[in-house]
C-alpha cells in the first residue's frame, strides 16, 4: 500500500494514509515523499473528502474508518484494483509470483532493465537498495510488479495478481503460506491456474522446473510459451564456480559468469529467473549479467545493519520455514566455523498460527543459537522446539531478550534477526547493545 501511494503521488494525486503500525522504511520513504502517514484508524479521515478511498487487506469489515465509509457510502475500491485501472493498461507488465523470493527477484529485474536504459517502473514489496524506493512511476513502457497470491481485500477474495494483466510471468516456487486464509497448498494452486489463464499467448511464463506445485498448475491448462529454470535440456541452470560465483547455462549452453553479492543456490535460481525475464523484453543476457555485478540486494533480506567489535548484525525477512532454512544455509556457507546466532520472531500469519511449526527443527539446523521472542505466538514455541536441545532459548519479554542475547555475543559472531515485521527495533537495540 506504501508503493501504491508513491505511484499515486507520481501521478499527480495528493496522497495520504493510515495504518496500524507506521514504521521504518516505508514510512520514512512515504514522509520524504511529502505524503501524510496517520498512526491507526479513525473516522475523522472521511473529513479529508477524498475522491476515493483505496483500501489494503489489512482493513476488515469492523474497522472503525471502513465502517464510517460504508455508512456514507463513499466510492472505494482495492490497491490492486486502482493499480491495474489507473497505472497498468498501457503498459508491458513483468510480474514475479511464488511463496519465496518474489521481492529479490522484482528488484533484480528492475535493476536489469534500469542498467539496459529502459528506465521501468515497478512496484516492490521491499526497499531495493539500488533504488531506495520500493516503487517508480516513469514514462516506461515497462513495469514490474510483486505479483502476491494472498487475497486483494475483504471485499474482493481473489488473489492480487489476477488484477495485474500481465505478459511476462516468473512462478519462482510454490508452497503452502497464508494460512490465515487457504486451508491448503490446492486452493492455492487454484489461485496460481487462475493467474495462468489471464496470461496471452504472446506473453511468457518462467517457470522453477523444481516445484512440483508449479508443474501441477501449468497441467491444468496452459496458453503462454514457457521457459524453464533449473532445467539443463531446455532451460536455465547455473554451476557455483566459487562463493556467489556462477557459471550460466541456457539449454545446456554457457551463457557466461556471474558474480553476486549473495550466495546460495536460492540467489542464483532468483538471478536466473530476472535474467530470463529481463530477455523476454529484449535485454541481452550480457547486459544483464553486468547489472547483476552491481545489485546491491534488498533493505531487510539479509541486509547488513551494522559491523563492531567483530560482531556483524543481519535483518532478513524470514516469513516461512523454507526461507530461513535457505538464508542459514547460505550464511553458513559465507561465514564457515563462526558462530551463527539466530534471533527470531514468528510474525507472519502463518507462522504466528504455528501452522508449519514442525518444519523449523530442520530450519534452524545451521544456527549455533535461536532466541525465539515468542510473544503473540498462538503455539508453544519452547514445546516445540525442545529438539533443538540448549542452543534454543526463548522469552515472552522483549527486555529480557535483549539483555540475554547482550550477554552471549562475542566477537567473530554473527547476528541474524529473522522477523516479516519490525521487531521491535531490535536489531538497533542489540548494536547499542554491543
Amino acid at each position: 500500500m506504501g508503493g501504491l501511494a508513491l505511484l499515486a503521488k507520481s501521478a499527480g494525486h495528493t496522497v495520504s494514509g493510515c495504518d496500524e503500525n507506521v514504521y521504518p522504511p516505508m514510512s520514512t520513504q512515504l514522509e520524504s515523499a511529502g505524503i501524510k502517514l496517520v498512526q491507526g484508524w479513525d473516522e475523522k479521515q472521511i473529513s479529508l473528502n477524498p475522491d476515493f478511498f483505496v483500501v489494503g487487506n489489512v482493513v476488515s469489515r469492523g474497522n472503525i474508518l471502513m465502517e464510517a465509509i460504508l455508512r456514507k457510502r463513499l466510492p472505494y475500491l482495492s490497491g490492486p484494483q486502482w493499480l491495474s485501472e489507473n497505472i497498468l493498461n498501457d503498459k508491458w507488465v513483468l510480474a514475479v509470483a511464488g511463496t519465496h523470493g518474489k521481492t529479490t527477484v522484482s528488484s533484480m529485474l528492475a535493476w536489469i532493465l534500469e542498467f539496459g536504459g529502459l528506465d521501468p517502473s515497478f512496484l516492490v514489496g521491499g526497499v531495493p537498495q539500488n533504488f531506495d524506493l520500493s516503487a517508480r512511476l516513469t514514462d516506461s513502457s515497462f513495469f514490474i510488479v510483486e505479483a502476491d497470491e494472498y487475497d486483494t481485500s475483504f471485499f474482493d477474495k481473489r488473489s492480487k495478481f489476477l488484477h495485474y494483466k500481465a505478459k511476462t510471468v516468473v512462478l519462482n516456487n510454490l508452497e503452502f503460506d497464508h494460512a490465515d486464509i487457504f486451508k491448503d497448498l490446492a486452493a492455492i494452486e487454484t489461485q496460481f491456474h487462475h493467474f495462468v489463464r489471464t496470461i496471452s499467448d504472446d506473453g511468457l511464463i518462467i517457470l522453477n522446473e523444481e516445484s512440483k506445485s508449479l508443474k501441477r498448475v501449468l497441467g491444468r491448462g496452459c496458453w503462454t510459451p514457457v521457459e524453464f529454470l533449473n532445467n539443463k535440456e531446455n532451460g536455465w541452470t547455473s554451476k557455483e564456480i566459487s562463493l556467489g560465483k556462477i557459471s550460466l547455462f541456457f539449454a545446456d549452453q554457457p551463457q557466461g559468469e556471474l558474480k553476486l553479492i549473495q550466495n546460495g543456490k536460492h540467489n542464483y535460481s532468483n538471478a536466473l529467473a530476472a535474467i530470463s525475464a529481463a530477455r523476454h523484453v529484449g535485454i541481452p543476457v550480457n547486459s544483464s549479467i553486468k547489472a547483476l555485478e552491481g545489485f546491491k540486494g534488498v533493505k531487510r533480506r539479509m541486509e547488513l545493519i551494522g559491523e563492531l567489535s567483530g560482531i556483524k548484525v543481519f535483518h532478513d525477512f524470514a516469513h516461512h520455514p523454507t526461507a530461513i532454512k535457505c538464508t542459514l544455509e547460505a550464511l553458513r556457507i559465507s561465514v564457515g566455523q563462526s558462530r551463527i546466532i539466530v534471533v527470531f520472531e514468528p510474525r507472519s500469519n502463518t507462522m504466528r498460527m504455528g501452522v508449519l511449526k514442525n518444519k523449523l527443527l530442520n530450519s534452524f539446523k545451521d544456527a549455533d543459537r535461536v532466541f525465539c521472542f515468542s510473544k503473540g505466538a498462538e503455539w508453544d514455541v519452547e514445546k516445540t522446539l525442545k529438539e533443538l536441545g540448549p542452543k534454543l532459548s526463548c522469552f515472552g519479554n522483549m527486555n529480557n531478550l535483549v539483555e540475554n542475547i547482550s550477554g552471549e555475543i562475542k566477537s567473530g559472531d554473527t547476528v541474524l534477526v529473522m522477523s516479516n515485521g519490525n521487531f521491535g527495533g531490535i536489531a538497533n537495540t542489540i548494536i547499542d547493545a554491543i
